[in-house]
């Protein structure tokens, strides 16, 4: 049986928290991965029914399917320096560099890119919108071939093993035979591990970072929560709101939920202050700077994302199960394929014994796992925030696996 390498990385001092986490990038003071990609495009790839129709895990079928998805680097002579970015919730395929007149980078910037952990002198990596969002693949909001009309609630029921089937597709278009890595966190993560259960053969090694096997009780409860907010709105109209205004202030309470979730109570302790005088937001108000950022980022959030493709996407987080009912173990036997996972102290969403769980389960199946909780205060905003500390875990990571 392999060995399982037991890595603990410590933090000292207190960190400042950085304005990434409220949508600003933060910029790397080291020159290498300071470096970008530089100006991007989407591109889009089409499979057309039939005979190309995805024979979806709900047991319907969905097609034709559009998938937009950005690529950085270049595929080498061998074609097997591809990496896979599956992106997490309300994440897209702009994982880095700058679109054409855009002040802010991809939400992944500071890890892709030349010298960067995903480093694109050395690796193709690959970042596609999921099955079921708003970004440029078929989702509720695309047209239905067979009304001439958005779907909304007639698109049919969608999964995490539906989306990586659909990532399937792209690989196979790309004519990649085996990917050197996906890698991803939180929703991310959970593609990352059906990519290791459903395609092992295609995989030499796979990073799985602050996510779980299986959502909580309490996960699927906070998602619920967001989800009955978006129902309740009454633009919702029962997902047919498309061409007029939509449920934005249900999708913005969902956010700001979700953002709750995001932080820990040591980052919003150090981020927000009360401001006792000062104008407020209602008469319930009790002037603190972080009823500001929740009503902000929910109001952001609703002029990006489409609300339908939200409740599509969390009821296919909740009912993700990796083991599909068996012993999580006995699926992860016979992976070849050497797995990184990265968890956080500070992160409750996704707490790290979770994290634990899915190593215990991987070394019980033999599968060569490098794990490393990695001290942060930023809460499960610590995937996208821990730049340094990551990057050298995944860098290290890497290199490993194509060496071999």
């Amino acid at each position: 049986m392999p060995a399982i390498n037991l890595l603990a990385t410590k933090i000292h001092g207190v960190r400042q928290t950085s304005k990434r986490s409220i949508g600003i990038h933060r910029p790397l003071s080291d020159s290498g991965k300071n470096s970008s990609v530089g100006v991007v495009k989407i591109n889009y790839f089409s499979f057309a029914s039939p005979p190309n129709e995805l024979f979806l895990e709900s047991g319907e079928k969905l097609g034709p399917i559009t998938v937009a998805c950005e690529t950085y680097g270049a595929l080498n002579d061998q074609r097997s320096n591809a990496i896979l970015i599956p992106h997490a919730l309300t994440g897209d395929a702009h994982a880095a560099g700058f679109h054409e007149g855009d002040k802010n980078p991809g939400w992944w910037d500071d890890m892709i890119g030349p010298g960067k952990a995903f480093d694109t002198d050395k690796y193709f990596v690959i970042c596609s919108n999921v099955l079921g969002g708003c970004k440029g693949t078929t989702g509720p909001s695309s047209i239905n071939p067979g009304t001439a009309k958005p779907y909304g609630l007639d698109f049919p029921i969608i999964s995490i093993s539906d989306m990586v089937n659909v990532q399937k597709h792209l690989i196979d278009h790309l004519k990649i035979d085996q990917l050197l890595s996906v890698a991803g966190g939180s929703m991310g993560g959970m593609q990352a591990l059906e990519w290791l259960t459903a395609y092992p053969e295609w995989l030499k090694s796979a990073v799985v970072i602050a996510t779980a096997a299986k959502h909580s009780p309490q996960q699927i409860a906070f998602h619920e929560v967001g989800r009955q907010a978006i129902m309740a709105d009454p633009l919702w109209k029962y997902g047919d709101y498309y061409g007029g205004h939509g449920p934005a202030k249900g999708l913005a309470v969902a956010r700001m939920i979700g953002h709750i979730t995001y932080m820990s109570e040591i980052s919003m302790a150090e981020k927000f202050r009360r401001r006792p005088g000062e104008e407020k937001l209602h008469k319930f108000s009790v002037g603190s700077e972080v009823e500001d950022y929740l009503y902000n980022r929910g109001n952001h959030f609703v002029k990006r994302f489409d609300a339908n493709s939200y409740l599509y996407i969390t009821r296919a987080i909740d009912s993700f199960d990796v083991s599909k009912g068996k012993n999580l173990y006995e699926v992860f036997k016979g992976i070849k394929a050497k797995v990184l996972v990265l968890a956080f102290k500070s992160d409750w969403l996704y707490p790290a014994s979770q994290s634990k769980e899915i190593v215990k389960a991987f070394k019980l199946a033999g599968v060569d796992t490098t794990y490393c909780e990695i001290d942060s205060t930023y809460g499960h905003d610590a995937f996208l925030l821990e730049v340094e500390e990551e990057t050298h875990l995944v860098k290290h990571f890497l290199q490993k696996a194509s060496s071999e």
